[in-house]
């Protein structure tokens, strides 16, 4: 047993690395929620989640005020059960982003304190099936961005032996989107993956008619094309394209994931460790497509996600956006063309303390 003796929360706000824009918004900064939990073995567990842009402090609220004075005296080593534990009691505003986000800065807490606790990293605690994953730009694809600069950012990436890129879609034109995604397909060739995501931007008949005027770019998935609560949108585009569907940012709960995966709706699931809930539902939903024979691609979160799309073997993809250098040491290691799993105990990403101190908004 490794009784928590306390916890805090606090926020801290991130200014983007770079300008982002989809086809529904920009990407302003991050709102990032930290909580740190002590144990009476002497260790301290460092968890985090985000927003982008808004909502963090309502993430810090159900934290402060209604989580984190239930965590002292639980024992820190039974995750499932405090997860439950804290779940049950906000069980008014499940299923939900607020208390998903909430409950994810606690689990990856949790988390980092068993890795420590094994002396052990994150990508082999939660499973350990490969120490490296193929990683993919979304860096270089940004919707604002004009055609030669997304051919200039695909070479790069291309030069740099990255296996994929990203590109944003929603123009409003078909034509205009196609017209972008044949200069990069042209640019870098047959043998590189080229994604693109929509955002949940397009009703289900604009997306089908973009699958089938984008095939000619021989895409390797079509993310997010339509609102994450349209599952029967989701499943009349599956059956009308060979694309591969992409879906699982903006989903919550592990049941989600079922339904989309039941249905046929998911060709990729895009889980993503801050919004389901922390790293115990996001191996849930992780193993669940495995049982489906489905790969799993995380959105964002690349520090936290390299370990954990290499825990799992259905693991295919990490994204790469750099957002964590401002209060980091170090950087991603990449090699070869892929992610490398940080290799020491915990979470495996070595925060900067006093560029967190000086960020502290709350």
């Amino acid at each position: 047993m490794a009784s928590i003796l306390g916890a805090r929360a606090y926020l801290v706000d991130l200014e983007v690395e770079t300008v982002r824009t989809d086809a529904v918004q920009s990407f302003l900064k991050q709102e990032t929620v930290f909580v740190e939990i002590d144990t009476d073995d002497g260790l301290t567990g460092t968890g985090y989640s985000y927003t982008i842009g808004t909502g963090g402090r309502a993430v810090l609220a159900m934290l402060t005020e209604h989580l984190v004075p239930l965590l002292p005296g639980q024992d820190a080593a039974s995750i499932e059960h405090v997860w439950a534990t804290l779940f049950a009691s906000t069980r008014a505003t499940t299923v939900g982003a607020i208390t998903s986000l909430a409950l994810a800065a606690v689990d990856t807490a949790l988390w980092d304190l068993k890795c420590q606790r094994a002396a052990a990293p994150l990508w082999q605690v939660a499973g350990g099936f490969r120490p490296a994953v193929p990683l993919y730009d979304t860096e270089g694809g940004w919707l604002h961005l004009e055609t030669e600069e997304l051919v200039h950012g695909a070479l790069a990436s291309k030069a740099a032996g990255w296996h994929g890129l990203k590109l944003k879609v929603g123009k409003p034109s078909a034509r205009e989107d196609l017209d972008r995604l044949l200069a990069v397909r042209e640019a870098v060739g047959d043998r590189m993956d080229i994604m693109v995501d929509a955002n949940q931007s397009m009703t289900a008949a604009e997306a089908i008619r973009r699958a089938s005027a984008f095939a000619p770019v021989d895409l390797f998935w079509f993310e997010e094309p339509l609102p994450a609560d349209d599952v029967a949108g989701h499943v009349r585009l599956a059956r009308s394209t060979s694309i591969p569907i992409a879906v699982g940012e903006s989903m919550y709960s592990v049941g989600q994931f079922r339904d989309y995966l039941e249905r046929g709706a998911a060709g990729i699931v895009q889980v993503d460790v801050a919004r389901i809930g922390g790293i115990t539902p996001w191996l849930k939903v992780a193993h669940l497509a495995e049982s489906f024979n489905v790969d799993v691609c995380p959105h964002f979160l690349m520090e936290l996600h390299v370990s954990l799309t290499a825990a799992v073997p259905n693991g295919r993809y990490v994204e790469h956006i750099p957002q964590l250098r401002a209060i980091t040491h170090g950087e991603l290691e990449i090699r070869d063309g892929h992610a490398l799993a940080p290799s020491e105990p915990g979470l495996g990403i070595r925060w900067n303390r006093d560029a967190i101190d000086d960020r502290i908004v709350a």
